[in-house]
């Protein structure tokens, strides 16, 4: 029977089965038998087939041959960068930037890493093309200085043709056309074909981190799929014959801000090679989204839309794929801590997560409940080995999702009303809605011109596609105009400086006070050999016991001093990971180059910042014991005055439950716990049940601080030695900051101390004003609420019962129209609107059914107010006083509305009120006549009768002209 399977029967088997852990441990025999059958039957007898692997099988051959190569496997890095000058993780190497600047001392001299990237430059190309991702895994292995261009090419071609085993013949070369050692290696020691080594120009084939950092030229290995296509006229750029799917980059150079290039210390090896490309190539599949790494995310959004994807059209295709592509873009920026919101990072999640939503609605997904965590769901399953931590976050990326998608729909349901809008207004004017209006609804209600374009088209409007294609790139010409790139050497000098030193050595665990030598100077970003007295200076030393800003926790204060000379340092920041910089003053005194200092920290300072970083992960153990483990830190600050805890929670926490979680912090500090610190590897710490904080990035090698039996983290912070240090911790607010966020803020240690003082010396002082005892202030409090309250209500009615008797002589402005009609718009100052209201309702009353109230009043503060009150025969006649009165408001630049018999509204520009009553009274007056009125004027006597149309049609087709006399319209 393995026979009768073709290649793609294959691959499809193997993605079903990687769904299923105990079906695939037993039919993964089955599967080979059937993948070798396939391959033994191949007529392609001169050319040897490449074997069938999963993605998991891909990446662990990738990483399991160079370990066996002397590379040290580390971890993927977190999507959330330190390097500030991009916004997301975009390539393998940037954790390792440092190194490669000579900022950071390497740790290893080669490693190997599969790493979570994440690019959005194309996104617009994501399902449409076989190869453009948002999200991908990128496999590298790198050289710090060890090996160079011969043992990395030399790598890379036996990896590809007898791990991979990638037929030679099938294989390309591109190389920089300037780099003829390259060339050679490919020619003379690979044994590369020249026919087959393409040099190529600067775009193609000269690697750049960015617009300042690492860069060297690189090669690229291209696997051909249509050989048959011959070897004239090749274009490596042909997607539909070329997939490039290694890059090895020789980094030898730093780009500068000026543009100079400046040779690199050691010269480094960065490679890459996607993950998804040669997945695509040995699964035998048309495009990366068929891969086992993506296809059953696909298969799940077909099923929750009920379409087969193999039989769909190319346009529901791209919308699975881009489901695909984006759901696991999303999953892994929510596992690293990233929230949707409208700026930076938040601001690109958002938008993927929308573009899911979109095209789920799209291809017909129409779930009552949320169906982005069901997709997730089945990334989270492939997640394991990229990054085993993403299924350990999978209940915070579900709630993230479906957070996100309930908010959208919303949006998208608002969106449809206003469709329905430009519709109509279409129908009736031109039959065509702009192009404006359509970009409105894609930008800023998330329709696609696709949905747009078919609700028109069901109402026989067109839309206009030239004009939502115009707005369309004035936006991105306005977005590319506001994009401001981050230059790593924004602050040159500093970075200058940072290359040259390296790092800085500190002892502040442990010394609050060492003699150090002044390494640099600089003054408004520039190097300089001297400071004076009053100069604001950064300064770098050899050595510090000043702590630098991170985790968090705040810098240092202090000085710098010797005998003639007086520093005082009021923050410590780290450049490049490891090089501390001193911001301070020079109070007296001239400090040089060279100089040696007494480095002294300001220590009751730090001990108030200890004594808030040990109470903050204190507060976290508490946190997930009273509300839950699913509970994740979201950000911190660790102050001398106080400490903040950001933490994801739906609701506000309880005051019962806040009671409780500072009971078991106080607990703990009373108990005398001692602080562990040690150094590890990280998969250690993890097994020690060490808490990693949401979001944050860690090496290899981690620091671990446990308070036995209470709490234990990754942490570089500095902690106090035994709880009782602590002294106490006093929570004084909760709140929320964003949705599903949550903000705990508390003292403690002598920052709670004196926040007691403060709260008892105010008990006293209200308890004497007050003259009852601290204990009955509660009661008493509340008895003066309940007087206020009564006083209050007693003076409302008091100043309604004084409007009314006002409004009484109003009556003698009131205008009576035609018909019975009775109209009062008039003024009353330095009335409530409360009172207002009760004066326009006693108005209309006395005026009867068929009289309008139009009442407005100005407050000493330049506040309107704006009262209608319509009896039912003018509501009848089609008035609406909500209508009105929102109308007129706008003239005071207010607005407002209310029921169609009774409406307010207020204002902010008191000035215009006399022109607001005047347009209201304009508006009364055109009210028609009530129908009842028409009926009623055809008893009159005075009304005539005519017949129209030949005596002798049947009396349906006859007509009645009817010409009433009364009322203001014939």
């Amino acid at each position: 029977h393995t026979r009768s399977y073709h290649v793609g029967d294959v691959m499809a088997m193997r993605v079903r089965v990687a769904r299923n852990v105990p079906f695939r441990r037993a039919a993964c025999g089955v599967i080979r038998r059937c993948a070798s059958t396939v391959q033994n039957d191949t007529k392609e007898t001169q050319e040897r087939i490449p074997p069938l692997l999963t993605g998991r099988e891909i990446r662990n051959k990738f990483l399991e041959f160079f370990e066996q190569r002397g590379h040290r496997r580390l971890p993927s890095s977190s999507l959330v960068p330190e390097d500030p000058t991009v916004l997301l993780t975009i390539a393998g190497m940037l954790q390792f930037k440092p190194i490669f600047l000579g900022q950071m001392p390497r740790q290893f001299p080669r490693v190997t890493t599969t790493q979570k990237c994440i690019r959005t430059k194309d996104i617009e190309n994501v399902g449409v093309t076989a190869r453009h991702h948002t999200f991908f895994e990128m496999l590298g292995n790198f050289s710090f200085g060890d090996y160079f261009k011969r043992e990395a090419i030399e790598l890379a071609w036996e990896l590809s043709t007898e791990i991979f085993c990638l037929p030679k013949e099938r294989l390309w070369i591109s190389v920089f056309r300037e780099d003829d050692e390259a060339y050679d290696i490919w020619k003379d020691a690979v044994g590369v074909s020249e026919s087959r080594i393409i040099r190529m120009g600067e775009e193609d084939n000269y690697w750049v981190s960015g617009p300042t950092g690492p860069c060297g030229p690189c090669s690229e290995l291209y696997y051909d799929m249509h050989p048959e296509r011959g070897m004239d006229g090749v274009d490596l750029d042909d997607g539909s014959r070329f997939i490039e799917f290694y890059n090895l980059v020789f980094m030898e150079s730093n780009r500068l801000s000026d543009g100079k290039m400046v040779p690199l210390q050691n010269k480094n090896i960065d490679t890459g090679m996607g993950l998804e490309r040669m997945a695509q190539i040995l699964q035998r599949v048309p495009n990366n989204y068929e891969t086992d790494l993506i296809f059953p995310i696909v298969s799940k959004a077909a099923e929750l839309a009920g379409v087969d994807y193999k039989a769909c059209n190319s346009k529901t295709k791209v919308s699975l794929k881009v489901i695909g592509d984006h759901i696991r873009a999303a999953v892994y920026l929510i596992s690293d801590g990233v929230n949707a919101s409208n700026v930076g990072r938040g601001y690109i999640l958002r938008r993927l997560i929308r573009r899911v939503v979109r095209s789920g609605r799209l291809i017909g997904i129409q779930n009552e409940n949320c169906f982005t965590p069901s997709l997730a769901a089945e990334a989270i399953k492939l997640s394991g080995d990229c990054d085993p931590t993403v299924q350990e976050k999978e209940y915070q990326i579900l709630e993230e999702l479906e957070k996100e998608e309930e908010r959208f729909s919303n949006t998208l349901d608002r969106g449809e009303k206003l469709l329905e809008e430009f519709l109509e207004k279409s129908k009736a004017t031109s039959g065509t809605l702009s192009g404006k209006d359509a970009f409105l609804l894609y930008d800023t209600y998330g329709f696609p011109l696709e949905i747009t374009q078919d609700a028109a088209a069901e109402q026989n409007v067109s839309v206009d596609v030239p004009g939502f294609e115009l707005e369309m790139a004035k936006q991105r010409r306005q977005s590319r105009a506001a994009r401001q790139e981050v230059d790593l050497t924004k602050q040159a000098s500093l970075a200058k400086v940072a290359e040259s030193l390296g790092s800085t050595l500190f002892v502040g665990y442990h010394e609050l006070e060492v003699s150090s030598t002044v390494e640099a100077l600089l003054i408004d970003g520039e190097v300089v050999e001297e400071a004076l007295e009053g100069d604001e200076v950064e300064i770098i030393l050899n050595t510090t016991c000043f702590y630098a800003e991170s985790g968090g926790q705040v810098g240092d204060h202090g000085s710098l001093s010797r005998k003639d000379v007086h520093v005082t340092i009021t923050d410590c920041q780290k450049v490049s990971g490891s090089l501390y910089v001193h911001l301070g003053s020079v109070e007296s005194g001239k400090i040089t180059t060279g100089m040696t200092l007494t480095a002294r920290v300001d220590d009751s300072l730090r001990k108030r910042a200890v004594a808030h970083h040990s109470a903050t992960h204190l507060l976290q153990s508490a946190l997930k014991q009273v509300l839950g483990d699913s509970v994740a830190q979201k950000g911190s600050l660790v102050g001398f005055d106080r400490l903040r805890f950001d933490f994801n929670f739906p609701k506000p926490v309880a005051s019962s439950d806040l009671d409780v979680v500072e009971k078991t912090v106080n607990e703990w500090i009373a108990q005398n716990i001692e602080s562990k610190v040690a150094t590890m590897e990280i998969e250690t710490a993890k097994k020690m049940g060490a808490l990693a904080t949401f979001g944050e990035k860690y090496g290899s090698t981690v620091r671990v601080v446990e308070f036995e039996g209470a709490s234990i983290e990754l942490c570089g912070g500095c902690h106090v030695e035994n709880t009782s240090e602590i002294g106490a911790m006093k929570i004084i607010s909760e709140g929320g900051i964003a949705s599903g966020i949550r903000r705990i803020e508390a003292v403690a240690g002598p920052s709670a101390l004196e926040y007691l003082t403060a709260r008892e010396k105010i008990v006293r002082d209200v308890s004497l004003a007050l003259r009852v005892r601290p204990e009955e202030l509660l009661s008493r409090i509340q008895v003066l609420q309940h007087e206020l309250l009564a006083s209050k209500k007693e003076a409302e009615e008091l100043r309604a019962e004084i409007a009314i008797l006002k409004s009484e002589k109003l009556l003698e402005s009131v205008i009576q129209l035609e018909g019975g009609r009775c109209l009062l718009v008039s003024r009353m100052d330095g009335v409530s609107p409360g009172a207002l209201s009760e004066a326009a309702q006693t108005l209309q009353k006395r005026m009867g059914d068929n009289g309008a109230a139009v009442l407005g009043s100005a407050s000493a503060e330049g506040k309107v107010n704006l009262v209608a009150a319509f009896g039912p025969q003018v509501v009848s006649s089609g008035a609406n006083a909500g209508k009105l009165v929102g109308q007129v408001a706008k003239i005071c630049s207010g607005g407002g509305g209310g029921r169609p018999n009774l409406a307010q509204a207020g204002g902010r520009d008191a000035s215009k009120l006399p022109d607001a009553l005047e347009r209201a009274k304009e508006l009364l007056i055109s009210i028609p006549i009530d129908d009842s009125v028409f009926h009623r004027a055809m008893e009159d006597d005075s009304t005539k009768r005519n017949t129209i149309g030949p005596p002798d049609l049947p009396g349906e087709h006859n007509c009645l002209l009817l010409t009433c006399k009364k009322g203001r319209k014939k």
